[in-house]
């Protein structure tokens, strides 16, 4: 089977390769991976070539530090590999200075971001880290100059982290940047029973899909996430399930598009959804994430009912980018202004006070002032109570980058008024007074309060009483700003524990047995995993299946090597017994 990483990506044509790992070769398999030895540069965090990679280190015992930019979609992915490492025996750490290793999990969505990871990248070369890279920006675009001589983890290969992470260390350079598939089919991303470490052990991020259908002329999430391949619903029950029962009680739903979930294996949205409603406890809440228009009008009636369910927020996040039907087309959104003002009417009327949040871009390319005041006039006409304002940046290799650019000065300028516009209002001003029930997740960026949502997902503070955290309580809203409202718990209302179990603690590794999430592993050679070997069991040295090691004692390849030596050595005796006898 060829290497992975034997040829670089740069068109989203070449991502498919018909010779990628099957379903069941989705452990990991050493064979594929050819390290390829950094050559010597005068830079000094490069190694020389006089002193060749020493396959003498000794990898997992070293400090790894993870920073993942963009979407819910790529902290998952972050989540993911931050729990294998920890399985494996690498310690995650929360102090870039002391990491032997960072691992950047970039976004390509704007320029901005990409600019921080490139940077990022320089810090750690100039503090003699060693540098793994994941996430979009690699996978859209890995023959960027700054990216040479880097390990590479592909979006779809995060369940290999471990092997790229340890070549690295030893010195090698690794790129995994193929797609799976089977049968001509691509597959979804990782595994969902991967181990992770949750950022919030309360919050479960599930990615349900991976890539799109549409093709959006701006867009480079595509360029690295490619087609729509959705997880089967049972997979993602199971997924589900188990948060639950290690204390998750907020469910968070994500994908590129979560609307077009289902389209590619025969199924739709709702029917997961329905799946997901029975299986949240009490307490608990699901957060469904964004949607575009075209998918989520197929749905309305049902969705409608959906978001009227006690366990789910009344929220949607259904990004519009312009209310320009002639900037639409040039965008490639496969729908109209009237189609977008249909599905916010429809839910506005039957699920009453559910949250709205969307999307613009301010100077897409032919974008005119005519355009612009279309876009301004929605916005005064919904008063959206959250809205990302995102100033066009062109990213490179996409369509909407050849073509004529409004000029910069113009573009900001559009940004400042539609954001002066956004800020006009106060979403919440009606809402002093009221009492609300709400689920308390996590910690203001301040640390003077408690974070909790109400049923809209509009976030109210609280004050910072460690009894709340991971509650569901009632307060009385007696301030409202313009992003939040602060409550005060009322001291009659019933408490909720969502949990059915105790939550994880912050670090501890999802998805292994309770006495393994803090084993270290003993030793830290390992060769690659027979895939027909079956599942092995779990050992100290190594508490997570899909990373333990064939050849340890009781391993199911030693047990194989084992018998076939026992049989070699009978033939033997009875040949050899024969010939005495002839003799």
């Amino acid at each position: 089977m060829p290497a992975a990483c034997e040829s670089v990506l740069e068109d989203i044509e070449d991502i498919v390769s018909a010779e990628d790992l099957k379903p069941h070769d989705r452990h990991f398999v050493r064979s594929n991976v050819f390290p390829k030895v950094r050559k010597r540069s005068s830079q000094k965090h490069v190694q020389a070539e006089d002193e060749p990679p020493s396959d003498s280190i000794i990898p997992g015992v070293q400090k790894i530090w993870i920073r993942t930019w963009g979407c819910s979609h790529n902290n998952s992915d972050g989540e993911y590999m931050a729990g294998q490492l920890a399985a494996y025996g690498y310690k995650i750490t929360d102090n870039s200075a002391e990491a032997d290793l960072w691992l950047l999990n970039s976004c390509t969505v704007k320029n901005p971001a990409e600019d921080h990871f490139r940077n990022s990248i320089r810090k750690a070369q100039e503090g003699n880290k060693k540098v793994v890279v994941a996430g979009c920006v690699p996978q859209a675009q890995p023959r960027q100059d700054y990216l040479k001589g880097l390990s590479i983890i592909g979006v779809q290969q995060i369940d290999r982290v471990v092997e790229v992470v340890e070549e690295t260390i030893k010195g090698h350079s690794v790129r995994l940047l193929g797609q799976k598939k089977d049968k001509g089919k691509r597959l979804g991303g990782a595994r969902l029973d991967l181990p992770k470490i949750r950022k919030n052990p309360l919050i479960e991020i599930i990615s349900i899909n991976t890539g799109c259908l549409n093709a959006c002329t701006y867009c480079k999430t595509k360029h690295a996430r490619g087609e729509l391949a959705s997880y089967p619903i049972e997979e993602l029950v199971d997924r589900a399930k188990q948060s639950f029962q290690e204390g998750v009680c907020e469910l968070w739903l994500t994908s590129e598009d979560t609307g077009a979930y289902g389209r590619d294996i025969g199924t739709d949205l709702p029917t997961l959804l329905w799946s997901l409603v029975q299986l949240i406890p009490q307490g608990a809440m699901l957060r469904l994430g964004m949607t575009n228009p075209p998918y989520i009008l197929e749905h309305l009636e049902e969705m409608a009912k959906i978001l009227n369910h006690p366990r789910v927020y009344a929220f949607l996040h259904i990004p519009v980018q312009s209310a320009s039907d002639s900037v639409l087309m040039d965008m490639k959104r496969e729908y109209c202004v009237a189609d977008f003002k249909q599905v916010v009417d429809f839910l506005r009327d039957k699920v009453p006070g559910i949250t709205i949040a969307t999307d613009i871009i301010c100077g897409f390319p032919g974008e005119t002032d005519e355009d612009f005041q279309e876009t301004m006039k929605l916005v005064e006409q919904y008063r959206f109570p959250s809205l990302f304002i995102n100033q066009f940046y062109p990213r490179p290799g996409t369509p909407a980058a050849k073509m004529p650019q409004v000029p910069a000065s113009v573009k900001k300028q559009r940004t400042k008024d539609l954001s002066q516009l956004f800020h006009s209002y106060n979403p919440y001003d009606h809402k002093v007074g009221e009492r609300q029930r709400v689920l308390v997740t996590e910690e203001s960026f301040d640390s003077n309060y408690y974070v909790a949502h109400n049923p809209f997902y509009e976030q109210v503070l609280v004050p910072k009483d460690p009894l709340l955290m991971g509650k569901m309580v009632e307060v009385n809203i007696y301030e409202a700003g313009k992003h939040f409202m602060k409550g005060q718990p009322v001291s009659d209302a019933r408490v909720h524990t969502a949990s059915i179990t105790r939550p994880l603690a912050k670090g501890e590794v999802s998805g292994l047995k309770e006495e393994l999430r803090h084993t270290p592993r003993s030793s830290s050679k390992w060769e690659a995993q027979d895939p027909s070997a079956g599942t092995p069991k779990q050992s100290p040295c190594c508490p997570w299946p899909a990373l333990q090691p064939p050849w340890h004692p009781g391993g199911a390849g030693l047990k194989v090597l084992s018998a076939s030596l026992a049989l070699l050595a009978a033939l033997l005796l009875v040949y050899y017994g024969g010939v005495r006898a002839q003799l």
